[in-house]
């Protein structure tokens, strides 16, 4: 398994409601110090079963999301996560 499948397991995993940031995304992936290259794979993710919007940085803001900030925290806010 590659390190972008990982991302995509544990991503795909993080039940509605429920958020992890990038950084515990890549420690859960198996690389701890590669949180920037999580971004980087969700960045170029539009499968709509990976549920990237529920991964958010680590100083609690919903960073960044290829479908816009604002998509990113509308859907966080129809799932009650901010």
């Amino acid at each position: 398994m590659t390190f972008k499948d990982a991302v995509h397991t544990v991503v795909r995993q993080i039940p509605a409601g429920k958020t992890l940031t990038y950084k515990e995304v890549a420690a859960l992936a198996g690389s701890p110090r590669a949180y920037r290259a999580v971004g980087n794979i969700l960045n170029k993710n539009y499968n709509p079963n990976i549920p990237c919007h529920r991964v958010t940085r680590s100083d609690g803001t919903p960073g960044g999301y290829n479908r816009g900030a604002k998509m990113k925290i509308k859907k966080l806010e129809e799932e009650k996560t901010i």
